[in-house]
């Protein structure tokens, strides 16, 4: 079955960058239509922190939090080595505050600043410490009605109850319920709302970060009327020399064929899954993790290449802005994967070693850097994956992975694999197969750090970064205790990707570049189709988010004007 249809543009993919492009395509008047190959929205990005780094944006400004364009670009330049793509990341921090308050201003999808929220390299010139990250307001699902459906939900381990969400500030508040009226109101409030939803729906409707995000697009496109076919993959573009016409989709055993009269964006989510494009464009050994939703297998990209577009960085990058995870297992019986971003590495009384039983990085650094330290280790001593140890007492009070605060028994991670345990060192030690006198010395050193508060090796606990993730209450270095009373602990963590860095080759429009560094009319790309401004840096809370906003707004203001 075939079937052919005109619109003024179409989007591939209902993820943060693409149904950004629908709701800007749609308010800027033009006929969109967005297609999804699954049957959820959100991508990837539902199961984000949903931060967005755009730096002087008005929010925070509003709320008293100096910041400026000019001060992020100085800390870019010196994040960033050589010049390659700084014109798009000018255009980025020019754009960013425009496009957030463009749909601020018209939609409901609402932001609001995050105060205190470091830049990850804060010894770097133009450093921020406030201002830079917003998130979405948090959302009531119960407005999309039967849609909630729709929205991709969180991974189960950032849940908690088979599918209440908490943000970071619930979790005090809840671990201590029974230590204040205050707290104890709190969290009741939180329960009753959540099994009010679960009567009506299959999981809490209190929505935050990413999920927010995703639902209040939804939403807005929902409001508009957009058009949005899920189930329907993009295929292939159509076009000849004079550029991008349309494109072909596929439905189940229907084939569309979509004519364009201003482009095609791609915004597909990138080569998460992609065994070839991980393999040519990741480290080696090619790591075997992502946090990519399993749709992400690189149709953009694929599509970009075949009509003369390419990848960049072609050689020589590392592919990917990465995490560190754990495995976990799930309740059904399967894998889940938690990724330690910054409630455990950063807080006092934990370390990390490669398989040499050595330390290898300063645990607080951003989650990216960690990975980062992890391939450079890997190259003289096994680091895939290190090992994240501590004692029992910390789980208790900090909790450790996906073991929650206040866990006292630990029986059921260990039999499952998750924890590996030992009532001393040493035996910790013959379990994850590391030498033991390298583990003990290594944990007599750090020892003598945390009773001084200075990390000799590696400085933890000395930037803005480790002591916002820390403990402030603990002295005298919020991020260094000692590892005293067994038993002892330890989690086995692997690299995985919150997004890909490589990507199709844009200009500041997104429009993508052919092999002669032309663009290529009609065909646009965005979010982790489009190659990360970054370089492969990591500058901040909110990395991929902000980009993929920004170029995904300009692209569409780009093909509006553009082509008649």
């Amino acid at each position: 079955m075939n079937s052919e249809r005109e619109v003024d543009l179409l989007v591939a993919g209902a993820g943060p960058a693409g149904m950004t492009a629908a709701l800007v395509a749609s308010l800027e008047g033009l006929d969109v239509l967005l297609c999804e190959k699954s049957e959820q929205v959100g991508g990837t990005g539902a199961t984000s922190a949903g931060t967005l780094w755009i730096p002087g944006n008005r929010q925070s400004a509003a709320a008293g939090f100096a910041d400026s364009a000019e001060a992020a670009e100085r800390y870019l330049d010196a994040l960033i080595a050589g010049t390659g793509g700084r014109a798009l990341r000018t255009a980025f921090l020019q754009t960013g505050p425009e496009a957030i308050d463009y749909l601020s201003s018209r939609t409901d999808v609402q932001f609001i600043p995050c105060g205190k929220h470091p830049d990850y390299r804060g010894n770097l010139p133009g450093a921020g410490v406030f201002g830079r990250a917003i998130v979405p307001k948090p959302f009531d699902g119960r407005l999309l009605g039967a849609d909630f459906d729709r929205v991709r939900p969180p991974i189960p381990e950032y849940m908690i109850l088979g599918g209440m969400m908490v943000g970071k500030d619930d979790i005090p508040r809840l671990i201590g319920r029974f230590r204040s009226v205050g707290n104890f109101v709190y969290a009741a409030k939180l329960f009753a709302r959540y099994l009010a939803d679960r009567l009506r729906f299959r999981r809490g409707t209190r929505l935050m970060m990413g999920n927010a995000l995703m639902a209040r697009l939804f939403y807005a496109l929902r409001q508009r009327n957009v058009p949005i076919r899920f189930g329907t993959q993009i295929i292939d573009v159509l076009g000849d020399a004079r550029g991008i016409s349309g494109a072909r989709l596929r439905a189940g055993n229907e084939e569309i064929i979509v004519r364009t009269r201003k482009g095609v964006i791609l915004a597909t989510g990138g080569f998460g899954h992609n065994k070839e494009f991980r393999a040519q464009f990741m480290p080696q050994p090619t790591p075997q993790h992502s946090l990519a939703c399993a749709e992400d297998v690189g149709d953009g990209v694929a599509i970009g290449l075949r009509h003369g577009g390419r990848m960049q960085p072609e050689e020589g990058g590392r592919g990917g802005l990465w995490t560190p995870v754990s495995r976990t297992r799930r309740r059904d019986g399967s894998e889940g994967l938690y990724p330690h971003l910054s409630l455990d590495r950063a807080k006092p009384g934990l370390l990390a070693v490669n398989g040499a039983g050595r330390r290898f990085v300063n645990e607080a650094v951003s989650y990216h850097d960690f990975v980062e330290a992890m391939f450079e280790s890997h190259k003289s001593a096994p680091s895939i994956p290190a090992w994240l140890i501590c004692a029992h007492g910390f789980v208790e009070k900090y909790g450790f992975g996906d073991i929650h605060p206040g866990t006292r028994d630990l029986g059921p991670f260990e039999r499952n694999g998750y924890i590996v345990s030992g009532q001393t060192l040493d035996e910790l030690a013959g379990k994850i197969n590391v030498p033991a006198a390298a583990l003990a010395e290594t944990v007599a050193r750090h020892n003598r750090f945390a009773a001084t508060g200075v990390d000799l090796d590696f400085a933890k606990g000395e930037t803005e970064l480790n002591r916002f993730n820390g403990d402030p209450d603990h002295k005298p270095n919020p991020c260094l205790g000692a590892l005293a009373t067994p038993p002892f602990h330890a989690i086995a963590v692997w690299p995985a990707e919150i997004a890909v860095s490589t990507g199709l080759a844009t200009d500041a429009d997104a429009r993508v570049l052919g092999a002669d560094g032309a663009p290529i009319a009609g065909l646009y790309a965005c979010g982790n189709d489009m190659a990360s401004i970054m370089s492969g840096a990591y500058p901040g809370p909110g990395t991929t988010l902000g980009p993929a906003t920004v170029f995904a707004y300009r692209a569409v203001m780009h093909a509006r004007s553009d082509r008649g």
